[in-house]
């Protein structure tokens, strides 16, 4: 793959500009991850157990990021810092390729500044590289999809279309959404002129090889009664049913930062309709597919779409570094890069750097209400925040309860929670509070199964008595978990004590499956 700035010998200063700006992005999450953060993240703790499980495929995800998850714990162990090394190390890597990107489209240093500095201002990107998931590395995939498709254009290489199919590739094990950018690349191919390579092999390899790669999560679901696909139909029908296509069109607009909407707004259009720039129109279509997908879906969250944004936040630098040098709009490219620095400002929107109460003062301040995609009830936090708050809590009552119990029934005690953020919990805290691992019926946890486990003796964490009552013959509420800060639902969880399950576990277990 052409490599720009190693062909020279040595690092110009456009290169040198943009590798600032990625440490400087980099610096940001190291800071945070060290000396800041609230705790870990309720999703994180799911990662982490399914790292300890590794598959070809989970319920709600390929398995890349979990082996990348693996890896990382191998060599870096398991603090927050560790686990968050790597997003921060695919957001800096994103900044990077932006300002690439903004290169390659013929801009100078004033276009790669600003859409490096727009990748690093970017509110759902800065939320994406605060915790490990699988979307950090997703909007890296998008950028570097999008890197090689402008120098696909620009050279006629066709060596780039087996890079792309190896980038579609790794991305589709990674996250389903590179479906969509793939059809949308289709799209833009048979839509541009670029459609003379549709009467080559080319596409049809790079395709090939992306099939390839995602194979084996295909294989999985199939073997596993298409459980992904169970999971998204859970997930749109019931937790993200409240969301509409105009609650999408909106957040497009606040999702990166309101600060940068001029500049992918003129990403798209210099796409679009600039003569010098038309020739990448195809990566206009990537993104108006991707967001004609998502509406069609009708419950899509805004944030489905935010990897498609770094390609027009380096086309509207190169358009606005245009368009400013024109003698007497000299005096907007300061003004306008001040601006877009200033979106920093909003960051402790989304990255835990502020202390918590100081936090709640500044979005008081900002008038910025608490938020959920999921319709959730909400306290003083936003979900995003709320959900890194009482897992060691939770952890550390059911240690107390479960090492009050006699050492026989210790030894047939299952730990039973019903969503995947309390079974991670018991099972992240697990060594340190010496508790076996849990069961659930939440995703994978389902997939797990009740080990050896028959039901004689449970220890239930959260859910409502009367559940327990008609399953159990006796039920003892032993403690209740109080959590400042948590999620409403997660706070004031009783622990029961549930001795007798009527019908054997593993026989009820199949009733128990919760996809979402």
């Amino acid at each position: 793959m052409k490599i720009p700035f190693i062909s020279r010998g040595s690092l110009d200063r456009g290169t040198q500009l943009l590798l600032l700006f990625a440490g400087i992005k980099l610096a940001i999450h190291f800071y945070t991850n060290a000396f800041a953060g609230y705790g870990i993240f309720r999703d994180e703790l799911y990662y982490v157990a399914c790292s300890d499980h590794l598959s070809a495929g989970y319920v709600d995800q390929p398995p890349l990021s979990i082996f990348l998850l693996a890896l990382n714990r191998l060599f870096l162990g398991s603090s927050i810092f560790a686990l968050r090394f790597l997003p921060a190390v695919a957001g800096a890597a994103t900044v990077f390729l932006t300002g690439l990107m903004a290169r390659e489209l013929g801009g100078g240093r004033f276009a790669q500044a600003v859409a490096a500095l727009a990748s690093i201002v970017s509110l759902i990107f800065l939320g994406y590289d605060a915790i490990f998931s699988m979307n950090a590395f997703d909007v890296l995939c998008w950028a570097w999809c999008a890197y090689v498709l402008i120098l696909l254009v620009k050279t006629g290489d066709k060596k780039y279309w087996l890079y792309l199919g190896f980038l579609l590739g790794l991305g589709l094990l990674n996250k389903i959404d590179v479906l969509w950018l793939g059809f949308g690349i289709l799209v833009g191919v048979a839509l541009t002129s670029e459609r003379r390579w549709l009467k080559t092999e080319y596409p049809y390899i790079a395709g090939f090889i992306a099939f390839a790669f995602f194979l084996p999560y295909i294989i999985w679901n199939a073997t596993h009664a298409g459980a992904h696909l169970e999971f998204i139909h859970n997930a749109s029908g019931v937790k993200y049913s409240s969301l509409t296509p105009r609650i999408f069109l909106i957040g497009q607009l606040l999702l990166q930062n309101p600060v940068t909407i001029p500049l992918w707004l003129s990403g798209l259009v210099v796409f679009l309709f600039s003569k010098t720039e038309r020739r990448y129109r195809l990566l206009a279509f990537v993104y108006l597919t991707t967001i004609a997908i998502l509406l069609i879906n009708g419950h899509s969250k805004p944030e489905y779409s935010a990897s498609a944004y770094s390609m027009l936040f380096a086309g509207g630098a190169v358009g606005i570094e245009r368009w400013t040098s024109h003698k007497f709009l000299r005096w907007l490219k300061p003004l306008y890069f001040a601006v877009v620095a200033s979106g920093i400002v909003l960051a402790p929107l989304v990255l835990p750097i502020l202390p918590v109460e100081t936090y709640i003062r500044f979005a008081d301040a900002l008038g910025v209400a608490p938020t959920t995609p999921e319709g959730k009830k909400l306290d003083k936090l936003p979900q995003f925040y709320a959900d890194m708050f009482g897992w060691e809590d939770k952890a550390a009552a059911v240690a107390r309860i479960f090492h009050s119990l006699s050492p026989d029934d210790q030894k047939k005690c299952a730990i039973f929670a019903d969503n995947y953020g309390r079974c991670g919990a018991i099972d992240f805290y697990s060594e340190k509070y010496n508790l076996p691992k849990s069961i659930g019926p939440h995703n994978n946890y389902w997939i797990w199964g009740p080990r050896d486990y028959t039901g004689e003796l449970v220890l239930v964490l959260g859910g409502d008595l009367k559940g327990k009552t008609d399953r159990f013959e006796s039920v003892t509420i032993a403690d209740t978990v109080r959590s400042k800060y948590a999620m409403p639902y997660e706070n004031n969880l009783p622990i029961y004590i549930c001795r007798h399950l009527k019908v054997p576990l593993k026989q009820v277990w199949p009733s128990l499956k919760h996809f979402e």
